[in-house]
Order: structure tokens, then sequence, then C-alpha cells
């Protein structure tokens, strides 16, 4: 089993930034990621929110980010965490593939997933592609006719691109039927809490996000949360970023 001071589960901005401030407080870090590393950003094509970079690419900046934290000395592992245990002297985080880590503290940065279609609609798409991610896969359907499925911030976004690759693009609510001639579905019904592996440790409100303040504690001592899983009004990457380094901060004061 391999031992470190710090845990961070999720490779996205908050856990990254988790890692640098860890191992630049002398404390040894290791980052583990299931899918991969930068979460919902790599998605983006065009940031012109992250102070100091205009028009930086999400696979840019995350890039960046994880460059900087392993120059520095974190390490980052792909594996997907499936439960975390309080143990004796510390917490034992488990993986899939049987890993086992231990740490004296974890900070939890598990980021969000998007939230699916419902049965009856992914029944309704037949043999139609459904696509969670137009900046990914929106290319593959230039010069045809595509639907976006949602009326939030994230649909706006979705629609705005599609509408420069795409003949058309129709816009419909999550219980309303597809078009017949839509060639492909891209779904934008928002985001769910990628909280399950934590959900016997820490206290997760209704709507499946770590609860803790502005210091970025959970209701379990040692056990710290960073980014868009923990209960905040605001969700970007500054305060993404903002979480990592509170997380990581407090979890040294702990140690110490």
């Amino acid at each position: 089993m391999k031992e470190y001071d710090i845990v961070i589960v999720g490779a996205g901005i908050a856990g990254l930034t988790a890692a640098i401030y860890a191992v630049r407080a002398g404390k040894s870090a290791i980052v583990l990621e299931g899918k991969m590393e930068g979460g919902q950003i790599i998605n983006t094509i065009n940031i012109e929110n992250w102070p100091g970079d205009m028009r930086v690419t999400g696979v840019e900046l995350i890039r960046k980010i994880k460059a900087q934290a392993e120059e520095l000395g974190a390490e980052i592992d792909y594996v997907n965490v499936e439960k975390i245990v309080k143990a004796k002297d510390g917490f034992e985080i488990f993986g899939d593939m049987d890993e086992k880590f231990k740490a004296k503290a974890v900070i939890l940065a598990m980021g969000t997933d998007p939230r699916k279609l419902s049965d009856e609609m992914m029944k309704d798409a037949g043999k139609r592609p459904v696509s969670y991610c137009a900046t990914c896969d929106g290319a593959l359907y230039k010069g045809k006719k595509v639907v976006v499925v949602g009326h939030g911030n994230s649909a706006e976004h979705e629609i705005k691109y599609l509408k420069g690759i795409c003949s058309e693009v129709y816009n419909i609510h999550h219980d309303e039927k597809i078009p017949e001639d839509a060639e492909a579905i891209f779904v934008a019904i928002g985001r769910i809490p990628a909280t399950e592996c934590a959900k016997e440790i820490v206290e997760i409100d209704a709507r499946g996000y770590i609860v803790a303040g502005e210091d970025c504690h959970t209701s379990c001592t040692g056990v710290f949360v960073a980014g868009d899983c923990r209960t905040k009004d605001l969700r970007q990457l500054v305060t993404a970023a903002a979480d990592g380094a509170v997380a990581a901060t407090e979890a040294v004061h702990f140690l110490s």
C-alpha cells in the first residue's frame, strides 16, 4: 500500500491546485484521477475568464497546471477511486484494480458528471448518436441537422458552437420530442456531483454535493473538499482553484 501525507481525488483545476499547494508546503501528495485530467474544462475551446490567459483552451490550461504540479513534486495516478474509509491512523483509499492508498488527510475534488437523458428520451433517439460534448463531437456532424437538449448556460454554449458547424440546430427541453430529421443529439441538461465514493465518509446534501463552507472542511475531520462538488453558489475555474488552495492549506494545518 502506498502512503502519502495527502491523497487528492480528482485532477481538475481544484485537485491540481491543491497538489501544488500541498507539495510546496513540504507534504507528499498524490492526485488520483479515474478519467482524464481537467474534468469538464477540457471540452472548452476558448476560456476568457482565467486571469492572465486570454483565449486559452481548456486542454492548454490544464496541461500547464498539471506540468507545474508534477515539476513541484506531486504524483498523478490514473485510478478510479471507489471507496474512502476512516482508518485508525488516517484514511484508506480503495481504487479499481485492487489499488489501495493510505493518507493522513484527503482532499475530495471529483467535480461533476453530465446528467444523462431519460430512458424514454434515449428510446426516442433510437440509433442516432448521443453526445454530451459539442466541442468534442460537433465536427462529426458538419452540415447536418442536430438537436441540443437543455436550456441553461451549458446549452447556450453548445448551440452557439454547433451553429458554426451544422446546417440547423434545434433546441428542445428534456421532456420534448426529438425532431425526426435531427441526425445527432447533444445533451446539456445539467451536471451531477461525482461524489459516490465519498458518501460513506462525509455529509452530502440532497443534490449530491459535499457539505462544506469556504474553509473547505467536511463533516469528517481530516477530509477536505474543493471545487464543483462542494456546496457553493459560484462554480467557476477561479473558485475551483481558490478551493484547491484553501483545502490544501487547511490539510497542511491539520497535519501540523
